[in-house]
């Protein structure tokens, strides 16, 4: 055995005893459960968005009368590959762990069913925000080049579906489906932000909405925005405590410029202005500026 083997053997070793002591968070296995595939649950979320902007994202449709027939084929695709998804989801997270877990597939076409329910819905909201982008940003040309270039509207795009599966309490894929935003365009929406009709984030890079956020409508944001939260009240035993409002308010028509920081449970008020490079931990008024 050479050296390098000699190495391996021995840091395998340390892995597997650091792995398998008792409630260790880095090893999970279960002969019969495994976790929702990242890549499938991503592939799921772009054949929606394909069908929620036809022909953008693929081959374009040269005959008007197989719009039917792209979109519902697109969306049996999309069914096909997440309901599987969502059902690992649900079973992983079970307590009974049971092998072939009936409730947990039930649950799975139920909230299936009621997640593509919600579809035109979305359509809707994203048309606003399609809208917003281009009569808000005078270097846009079209609103095909906000659909297929602008990252802010990849973002809610995506967030909007993510969103919709973390309002049904669906595990991991929500998680999964924004930080697929995340990595292709720097733009961080935690699923559980909830946020209005005709947004707007211009450049985009760097933003991060918190999880508590609620944003009104007609916001429009720029680059480098935080909209965080403090420092985490803690529990008896020091760890942060979970599911509380930790991030802020913003009110309908409000513009937060590049590089602003907006943090903790307060309000902007309607149609407020957070200047550029800002540090804002207090309630700002309606109509208002914070510098």
């Amino acid at each position: 055995m050479d050296a390098v083997a000699k190495i391996i053997g021995s840091v395998s070793e340390k892995i597997i005893r650091g792995t398998g002591q008792y409630n260790s968070p880095l090893y999970r296995v279960h002969p019969d459960i495994r976790l929702p595939d990242q890549d499938k649950v991503t592939a799921s979320a772009k054949l929606i968005r394909s069908a929620l902007f036809p022909g953008y994202f693929t081959k374009g449709i040269k005959n008007p009368a197989k719009l039917d027939s792209f979109v519902r084929g697109t969306f049996a695709k999309a069914e096909k590959i997440i309901l599987p998804e969502i059902e690992r989801a649900y079973c992983f997270f079970c307590t009974t762990r049971a092998n072939r877990c009936s409730a947990c597939r039930g649950k799975a076409k139920k909230i299936t069913a009621a997640f593509f329910q919600l579809i035109p819905d979305i359509q809707t909201t994203l048309e606003t925000d399609v809208r917003a982008a281009f009569n808000g940003d005078p270097a846009a040309s079209s609103c095909a080049e906000v659909i297929m270039c602008y990252p802010g509207l990849t973002a809610i795009t995506f967030h909007r579906i993510a969103h919709a599966l973390n309002r049904m309490t669906v595990p991991l894929l929500p998680r999964i489906i924004s930080e697929y935003a995340h990595s292709i365009t720097g733009i961080d929406i935690h699923p559980g932000a909830k946020i209005g009709h005709s947004f707007f984030i211009d450049h985009g890079t760097g933003v991060v909405i918190g999880e508590t956020c609620v944003i009104g409508n007609g916001v429009k944001i720029y680059q480098g925005v935080t909209l965080g939260a403090k420092s985490f009240p803690l529990d008896k035993l020091g760890n942060p405590i979970k599911g509380i409002k930790r991030h802020p308010d913003i009110g309908d028509g409000a513009v937060i410029y590049a590089n602003a920081t907006v943090l903790g449970a307060i309000k902007v008020g309607e149609n407020a202005c957070i200047a550029g490079n800002s540090w804002v931990t207090h309630d700002v008024p309606a109509n208002a500026t914070a510098r």
